[in-house]
């Protein structure tokens, strides 16, 4: 009976079932678990993600702070509405098939509609992404019209940047351009998709300051995301506007002399170092970069050969020319060189180390001493300082006015320029520095490199005795200052000449204005040297250069030009930089003047 299938053992069986339930007990558990974790733990999470399907935050963007010249009544940028179009990829069906139907809709080619959500493809499918800006009523209505039809293509408005006297003061004020998304992980994490931002000039160095708090909409949408009603709105705040220290007709007036040349300009309160004026010619439209670019309209701006994105105020760096004799003269008077009425005299022409070495005026001056040295700009009477003195000496001096390094002006992509010394010949060109080489320094020529700003910086802590100004374009901007270590009696000598060079008929007289003491010194900087032009059978080609203040004795304004192949210094510079310190005094000075008494 034992033998029979009926007592079988089937207690393993037992043992599996127990498994098996134990397992199913497990999986139930964990599913209770699982629901109350969403229902109880993440309640908030789930609770967010429902409403989102029936609710949308649409941000309303923060217009950016306008901006205003010194007077504050002339607006130089401001913001006017606008209408951009976007796509969210989320709510395509067809990708292929939505982007040849807003190619039609938008009237843009369907390459460059791809290109442009291309760009931002890594971000993810919910955020709108634009490809058209600067919509029309008319653009506006049609896009409405095909709502049903497009629902992937949304309408946004947006504050656009505005400058109403397009060109004016472009290099000052800067462009925008939209983030990239380098930017919007790195630099602007907590910007958003498709915001405008300053990349140069004042709307790059003031961002923070410029760009105001967005506010939001919380709506309720249908099922093809219309509006059906509003539960939440913050308004956006904007930030107040920024007050230039430029002056609207000088810097039109600036522009108006450049018009047609390649050059810069640069007014700046003497005392203070605030930029009244600041032109670079060729120029740009600031305008232009608010509407989104194609890669093929950046390179042809870029590429111009015009250069008009490059500020030569800041950025052109040249040989100074007769300019730097102002150095030179000051550092032969500290070091104990010459005296003021130290004289040399000039035959048109010297020989130094066994080469001639010619001045500006062939027939030459005469015995001249320091002050009408200046007056005459005679190269010979510095040839002599230059053969007197170190190249390092020199160099100490040129650092201490500013030059060879940046002034610190409050605009992005200053260049340094170049101050040669002993030092750096050999650290550059693994050679020593031989004496002639300091000739040609001596009268600004040689491997000197300056920019427009340094001179006009320089010309300022000669106008205040020896006390350096920080160039700055807010009118409240404040800056520490401090003096070089220079006797006040010297830059009075220096100044002297200056005087004369203007208003006893030197080669400043150009910028003489009545009543106005202006105090002066040109230049022209050979851009092919006289002997390199004989050889190639051409005429030496220079560029043109103006630098001086007003008036003598509690300046006012610093007033410094430049013209790239402009000629003589005198013939070309002075005369633009005299009309300049003209405007300047009838806005100005003669308003502080007392009326006369009859």
């Amino acid at each position: 009976m034992k033998d029979s299938p009926i007592y079988e053992d089937v207690s393993h069986l037992l043992k599996r079932s127990q498994v098996v339930f134990f397992l199913i007990e497990v999986f139930f558990l964990f599913v209770a678990f699982y629901y109350w974790k969403i229902q109880i733990l993440d309640y908030k999470k789930y609770w967010n993600q429902s409403e989102a399907n029936r609710t949308r935050e649409v941000v309303i963007p923060a217009p950016r702070a306008v901006l205003t010249d010194r007077g504050g009544s002339v607006v130089l940028a401001n913001n006017t509405a606008s209408f951009k179009a976007s796509i969210i990829r989320e709510n395509c069906k067809n990708f292929e098939e939505s982007c040849r139907k807003i190619s039609l809709v938008l009237g843009l080619e369907e390459d460059v509609l791809k290109q442009r959500i291309e760009k931002y493809r890594s971000l993810p499918l919910f955020k709108p992404i634009v490809v058209k800006d600067n919509l029309s009523l008319e653009d506006v209505a049609l896009i409405e019209g095909r709502k049903m039809d497009l629902p992937e293509l949304v309408i946004e408005t947006e504050p656009k940047r505005f400058y109403p006297f397009a060109n004016l003061a472009a290099h000052v004020l800067g462009y925008m351009q939209e983030l990239t998304t380098d930017d919007l992980r790195t630099t602007f994490k907590d910007r958003r998709l498709g915001e405008m931002v300053g990349k140069t000039g004042i709307e790059s160095a003031y961002e923070s300051r410029l760009a105001g708090v967005d506010g939001k909409i919380v709506e309720v949408v249908d099922s093809l995301g219309r509006k059906r009603d509003e539960i939440d709105r913050v308004e956006p705040r904007l930030s107040p506007k920024l007050t230039l220290a430029l002056d609207y007709e000088l810097q039109a007036k600036a522009e108006e002399l450049l018009a047609g040349k390649e050059g810069a300009i640069v007014v700046l309160e003497a005392k203070t170092g605030g930029v009244m004026a600041l032109a670079s010619y060729p120029t740009y439209d600031p305008n232009k970069f608010i509407n989104r670019f194609t890669p093929e309209e950046w390179m042809a701006l870029a590429n111009n050969p015009d250069t008009p994105l490059v500020n030569r105020a800041l950025q052109g760096q040249y040989s100074p020319g007769s300019i730097f004799k102002l150095v030179m003269a000051t550092a032969a008077l500290d070091t104990g060189t010459i005296t003021d009425q130290t004289t040399f005299f000039c035959g048109g022409v010297i020989e130094i180390y066994g080469r001639p070495f010619h001045c500006w005026f062939e027939p030459g001056h005469g015995s001249l001493n320091l002050y009408e040295a200046i007056r005459q700009s005679c190269n010979v009477y510095f040839y002599n300082l230059g053969r007197r003195m170190n190249i390092d000496a020199i160099a100490g001096y040129a650092e201490q006015f500013g030059l060879g390094q940046r002034t610190g002006i409050d605009i992005s992509g200053e260049k340094e320029g170049l101050v040669p010394s002993t030092d750096w010949k050999q650290r550059t060109q693994k050679t020593a520095w031989y004496p002639g080489e300091t000739i040609s320094v001596g009268i600004g020529q040689g491997p000197l490199q300056v920019t427009p700003i340094q001179i006009a910086t320089m010309t300022a802590l000669i106008a205040n005795r020896g006390r350096k100004v920080r160039p700055h374009t807010l009118l409240d901007g404040s800056f520490p200052t401090e003096s070089v270590k220079i006797p006040a009696a010297i830059f009075e000598q220096v100044i002297e000449g200056m005087w004369r060079s203007a208003n006893a008929g030197g080669t400043g007289q150009g910028a003489n204005v009545e009543n106005f003491d202006v105090c002066s010194k040109t230049g022209t900087a050979q851009r092919i040297g006289r002997e390199t032009a004989e050889r190639l059978g051409l005429k030496p080609k220079t560029h043109s250069w103006f630098t001086g203040f007003a008036p003598r004795n509690d300046p006012e304004v610093v007033v410094t030009v430049l013209v790239e192949f402009g000629g003589m210094g005198g013939a070309t510079a002075a005369t633009m930089a005299g009309q300049l310190f003209q405007l300047y005094k009838a806005k100005y000075h003669d308003r502080q003047s007392p009326a006369p008494r009859n």
